[in-house]
């Protein structure tokens, strides 16, 4: 048995916004989003793609059963929530449920910390009344920004910065654009800051690294959101990203680098990129920390 952890809405937010060519929602071992609260409030409202846990009778006294159309023992993130349960301490229906898919599941269950009450109000666009999903619909879900830092920090590309809905929902108030064309991409109902940062002729992005994190750190003291973006939000946008957490919590260029690995698991900054971000961790923290001759970078 993997165990039972207590995961944040942040967690299950970006989990459901990984994306290769397609979303990852639509693969059946990558999620399994379990919604263990009455029947009547999973139908007013829960969150996407999440199913309903059944049970022997439709009683809260009942005993769950477990789930007959998922190979648990398959899937990478099983996450289970309910109204509110905010420890693993509590016999809430969340842990029950945990505990009884731990005893077959080979990654950890995550419990939902806050349950759908905190989730929803963190998130309230992704809530939803929609039970069932075509594989079409899967494939094409429109994933959002990553959240780097709760609530102020996200990363994404160029087709989430050009979505109005995306900004708003979010409350985008800033942009780093980190494309290689400039210009305005999006114009909201309220101004909003953009700061464009263009590579160098030699391909570099350390040149703008003091004044781009200056930049964000300005805004983000202002409770403005802001979202970095490049044209995939696999290289460049990631390279500044790293560049602001080793700036921010004088994290090493390692750590930095798996903090953000978690938000978004194919990320990947060119290895030009690495280089610079290794001169930047050398210049902020005043020593060369990390070996950027590992496999990892």
């Amino acid at each position: 048995m993997a165990g039972i952890v207590l995961g944040e809405p942040t967690e299950l937010y970006n989990t459901l916004n990984q994306t290769t060519k397609y979303s990852r929602l639509s693969e059946p071992t990558y999620l399994y989003l379990a919604d263990v609260r009455i029947k009547s409030e999973y139908l007013e409202s829960h969150v996407i793609t999440a199913k309903r846990a059944k049970r022997k009778l439709e009683d809260e006294n009942e005993e769950f059963l477990m789930p007959q159309d998922i190979e648990i023992e398959c899937v990478q993130f099983i996450v289970v929530y309910d109204r509110n349960t905010d420890s693993l301490e509590s016999n809430g229906p969340a842990v029950q449920y945990a505990k009884l898919l731990e005893v077959v599941s080979n990654y950890p269950i995550i419990v939902l910390n806050g349950g759908y009450q905190r989730f929803s109000a963190d998130y309230p666009f992704f809530r939803t009344q929609k039970i069932f999903y075509m594989p079409q619909e899967l494939d094409n879900f429109q994933a959002y920004p990553v959240e780097i830092i709760p609530g102020k920090l996200y990363m994404g590309n160029f087709k989430q910065a050009c979505s109005k809905k995306i900004q708003k929902d979010l409350k985008i108030k800033v942009h780093v654009n980190v494309c290689s064309e400039g210009g305005v991409f999006f114009t909201g109902e309220q101004s909003s800051r953009l700061l464009h940062l263009p590579t160098e002729e030699d391909g570099t992005l350390y040149v703008h690294f003091d004044h781009t994190c200056q930049f964000i750190d300005d805004y983000l003291k202002k409770d403005k959101r802001v979202l970095i973006f490049s044209n995939l939000g696999i290289s460049r946008s990631t390279c500044v990203v790293i560049a602001y957490l080793i700036y921010l919590k004088h994290m090493t260029l390692k750590d930095a680098w798996n903090a953000v690995k978690k938000c978004k698991a194919n990320m990947q900054p060119h290895r030009e990129f690495v280089q610079q971000l290794s001169k930047w961790e050398e210049k902020i923290l005043k020593q060369k920390i990390t070996d950027i001759s590992e496999t990892n970078f």
